[in-house]
């Protein structure tokens, strides 16, 4: 059920994802602008992931869990009955909270739950990310025509608050945090830990130009709306069906081998989508890409988890949410407003040379790890 309400948590951000063109159309929102729209949830998850989230490591995963969620309601509300700027700005920094705080705790109580299967249990959670994401271009398609922008946002909350007994009622095992740490920060002593948290905030700069471009750039380039949500729909596909796989193929390959390759196929793709000339051809490229992070992308997530010891693993999550949500916020402004100005090239091409930056940091960061080939749970510290 915990997987259930983790989709939930990404369907309402899908619904988002898929309705910025509509906003710039009907509320005369700049490209710009929509970048800050869809970077501020993630400047607010980062400022939760940071605060919030090693709560859950003090005996609170399961009081964060409800109150992260229903939080994400609340400011999915906000965006169903905002007209302008202001409010829908707003409601994405209250739902941005709500995820931040929510998702960790959520990842803590999944990694506990069975450690040895880690791999396996966070590619599943992964699969289940992917899908509610992907749930809401079919619902926005569904649903916006007829109802309106409002309409996608009120059934995703009305799903969400329906699962939340559901995944309430299974039984979480807290153990408060011994080491006295208020935040996480500390993790990053580790060569380690921090390497992760490079390649983690790589992936996410991909996912942060991806989001922020691909509903604009297939309107500019007239691509059929059936055909631009088909995009993201079939996007996530094999990360569905392939995130346990990814997971398992982490953790007995090695976590930091299998991320590196992801994202250096992944810098791939992202400059092409700068390159190719209509939406069709984006479409086609997409489809390998999608192969290629079903394959990978649980990587350094698993990464961060082989790093630190169990009393942790909501404050590590979070500290990777963290710089995940702050690389992604950062990204989707900066690449909207290179799109709007010099163009989609260049826009595309700094991602890509930005991803592969950070690859080449966190290979050097983890090198120890990578060496050893170690493939079980190591101290926190070094």
């Amino acid at each position: 059920m915990f997987s259930a309400l983790s989709a939930a948590l990404a369907s309402g951000y899908g619904v988002l994802f898929t309705v910025v063109g509509d906003y710039r159309d009907e509320y005369g929102i700049s490209e710009t602008w929509l970048g800050v729209l869809i970077g501020a949830g993630f400047i607010s998850a980062f400022v939760a992931q940071i605060v919030i989230a090693p709560l859950a490591d003090r005996g609170h995963a399961r009081t964060l869990i409800i109150v992260g969620v229903l939080g994400n309601v609340v400011g999915l509300l906000m965006m169903a009955f905002g007209t302008s700027l202001v409010p829908l700005l707003a409601g994405r920094l209250v739902s941005g909270i709500g995820i931040g705080a929510s998702l960790p705790a959520i990842r803590r109580i999944v990694i506990l739950a069975d450690p040895e299967n880690l791999g396996q249990n966070l590619g599943r959670l992964l699969s289940a990310d992917v899908f509610g994401f992907a749930s809401g271009p079919a619902i926005s398609a569904a649903l916006v025509g007829p109802f309106g922008l409002a309409s996608p946002f009120l059934v995703v909350s009305g799903l969400t608050l329906a699962i939340i007994p559901f995944a309430l009622a299974v039984t979480v095992v807290e153990t408060p945090d011994e080491t006295g740490q208020r935040l996480a920060l500390d993790l990053l002593r580790n060569r380690v830990v921090s390497g992760a948290v490079v390649l983690g905030s790589a992936v996410f700069l991909m996912i942060g130009a991806f989001d922020a471009l691909w509903d604009v750039v297939h309107e500019d380039l007239e691509t059929t709306d059936w055909l631009a949500n088909l995009g993201i729909t079939l996007f996530a596909v094999p990360l569905v069906i392939l995130g346990p796989t990814s997971g398992r193929l982490s953790q007995r390959v090695g976590p930091f081998r299998i991320a590196a390759a992801g994202l250096v196929v992944g810098a791939f793709f992202i400059f092409m989508y700068g390159q190719l000339p209509t939406g069709g051809w984006i479409f086609a490229f997409a489809m390998g890409h999608a192969l290629s992070d079903g394959i990978t992308i649980a990587a350094s997530g698993v990464a961060i988890s082989l790093a630190v010891a169990e009393d942790r693993q909501a404050g590590a999550q979070g500290l990777m949410g963290a710089a995940q949500s702050l690389m992604a916020g950062i990204a989707a402004p900066v690449v909207a407003g290179l799109y709007e100005g010099p163009g989609r090239a260049v826009a595309y091409g700094a991602a890509a040379v930005g991803m592969l930056v950070l690859v080449v940091i966190g290979m050097a960061l983890g090198w120890p790890f990578i060496r050893d080939r170690r493939r079980s749970l190591i101290p926190a510290a070094e």
